[in-house]
């Protein structure tokens, strides 16, 4: 069986498709519409897109609520979901500290504490009033963003699609968060590599796996050093500060959405990391902030 190869770009990044078929038309008709999916997802929920969802909900923050579909409605209960497993460190309100963390400046600036103090006021799940119709932001000012399940709700709209249009092994790898099924077309389960979070271009470690998900939660993609302290995007929303527990954490799943939201909510726990992820039966690759590899998949 062939394995066709579709490369696009979507939300800002790369991705790469790949389907087991030996008829190239229905791999090609299965890959339009998943990517299709990607893009509507895109339009949808981003809060860079003015016509998006996510941006007519930021919009109308403290004043009336907004109605939702039961798409939406969904990735809110698994948003608030992920809010209680992390104590409410992963919070879809959180994406307001951004007025304060640019990990884009040159040179970069650690915020005052007064300006993240002000801004915490706007982070504020449980005062978000939602059901499966509408939803209200209670303060101007306050935003959400499904920026931490999106793209890996997108990585699992993939699989899905590409299953009912026949195709019965494939890969999916949305930007380091990948969806495989069926292993691979010769045999055997997909082989998963995981990036070294100190190491350009390096794999630290992998984890195979036949039907699931893998994706990885690091300090490195958007952060900077200063005084010898390395502030990464990943912020904990009870604090308004970044994480500095672990250098990347990755986690397999039978979902992309579980495993991205699973590898975020571990470096978001630190120290109570592995506990958490022991209860929730999901298998993981850590780098602890000493470089060592931790997690029954560096065992593996």
């Amino acid at each position: 069986m062939r394995l066709h190869a579709f490369d696009f770009r979507a939300m800002a990044a790369s991705h790469e498709l790949l389907l087991g078929c030996d008829d190239p038309a229905r791999a090609r008709h299965a890959a339009a519409a998943a990517i299709a999916d990607v893009e509507r997802i895109e339009a949808k929920y981003s809060r860079f897109r003015h016509t998006s969802l996510v941006s007519a909900i930021n919009r109308a923050a403290g004043g009336a609520p907004v109605a939702i579909d039961a798409e939406t409605a969904a990735l809110l209960r698994y948003a608030d979901a992920c809010h209680t497993a992390s104590r409410g460190r992963f919070d879809i309100t959180s994406g307001v500290l951004r007025r304060a963390w640019d990990f884009k400046r040159a040179p970069p600036r650690v915020p005052a504490l007064r300006e993240i103090d002000a801004l915490l006021l706007l982070v504020d799940w449980r005062a978000v009033a939602w059901d499966g119709r509408t939803i209200r932001l209670p303060r101007a000012g306050m935003e959400i963003d499904l920026g931490g399940i999106g793209k890996e709700y997108a990585a699992d709209r993939v699989a899905t699609i590409a299953l009912e249009a026949g195709i019965a092994h494939g890969l999916v790898n949305l930007a380091g968060d990948v969806r495989v099924w069926g292993g691979r077309p010769e045999g055997g389960p997909w082989h998963v590599g995981i990036r070294h979070p100190r190491a350009e271009g390096a794999t630290i470690g992998g984890i195979a796996v036949g039907d699931g998900a893998v994706a990885t939660s690091g300090d490195y993609e958007r952060a900077f050093d200063v005084d010898g302290r390395r502030y990464c995007h990943i912020l904990d929303a009870t604090t308004g500060w970044p994480v500095d527990g672990w250098q990347s954490m990755s986690v397999a799943a039978p979902l992309c959405v579980v495993a991205g939201s699973g590898a975020t909510v571990g470096m978001l726990l630190g120290d109570d990391a592995p506990a958490w992820l022991a209860a929730e039966g999901l298998d993981w690759l850590g780098v602890d902030a000493g470089g060592r590899l931790r997690g029954p998949a560096a065992r593996a």
